[in-house]
Order: C-alpha cells, then structure tokens, then sequence
C-alpha cells in the first residue's frame, strides 16, 4: 500500500508541536543559569548575533523598547551585558565576557540533556534526523530571506 503524502500543513502542525516538547525538554536545564528565561532569549541574540541597538533586540526578542530595557538593566546589574553609546541617538548593547561563558554553558547543558535522548535512536534515525533538521533550517532560512525581501518592498 503506498504511503500517503502529508499535506505542508499537516507537516507543519507536527513539526510545531515537535518544536514546543523538544524546547520544553531542553529548557529544564534553564534554572541552573540563574537568570529568567527572557533573559537567557535576549543574552542569546547578543552572543550569537553579537551587538544590537535596544530597538533592534527587542524587535528580534518580539517585546517591546521599554521592555528590553528592563531585561537589559537586569542583564547590566547582573554582569551579563553593558550599554554603550553608538552615538547621541542610539546605544548598543553587548554581552559580557562572563554572558558569554554563561550562555554557552547553558548551551552545553541543554545539549547534554538532548544527546542524551537522541542515544537511543537507531543511527540511521539520528542520520534521517539530522537530515531533518537541515531541510528546517533551510526551509526557515529562505522564508526569512523571502519575509525580509517583502518587507522591504512594503517601505
């Protein structure tokens, strides 16, 4: 009997779902950080895109200016991020040496917790797995690249 092929929306629902249990699994591992999980979000977007105007953070964190600000005051008071005046209009905001270690620390924590339950899979599963994951991240990166093309084009 041949399989059926899944609809794009079908596939989406489950790959969705499939997003929210695997981040709910490796978020466990969030509390030995010490810091709340908005925090860690924005600390992410600093380390891993580096320095970023509060306008354009609180854009890629989806919160408001007034918000970020709170979540980088706590990250400043804490030694995770500091402030930093581009010029009269703007500041740019960085991580610390010590955002960074904490951030990749919890980076290693949370894919300990993964590898862990990948173990179990049959190799050829984690190799379709992995293939998996590359199609996603293809498939997110060019509807980004599409979204962000739109957008200009709406200015």
């Amino acid at each position: 009997m041949p399989h059926s092929v899944p609809s794009v929306e079908a596939t989406a629902d489950r790959l969705h779902s499939a997003a929210i249990h695997l981040l709910r699994h490796v978020r466990k591992e969030d509390a030995q950080s010490g810091i709340s999980g908005a925090q860690l979000s924005a600390l992410s977007v600093l380390v891993f895109a580096g320095p970023q105007t509060l306008g354009a953070l609180a854009r890629a964190e989806q919160v408001t200016p007034p918000t970020m600000s709170q979540l980088v005051n706590a990250l400043e008071k804490q030694g995770l991020a500091r402030r930093k005046d581009r010029d009269r209009r703007s500041i740019l905001v960085s991580a610390t040496a010590e955002g960074r270690r904490l951030l990749q620390a919890g980076r290693r924590r949370r894919l300990k917790r993964l590898a862990r339950a990948l173990a179990a899979l049959a190799p050829e599963k984690l190799a379709l797995l992995g293939e998996a994951a590359d199609l996603l991240l293809r498939a997110t990166a060019a509807a980004e690249t599409e979204q962000a093309g739109d957008d200009n084009r709406r200015r």
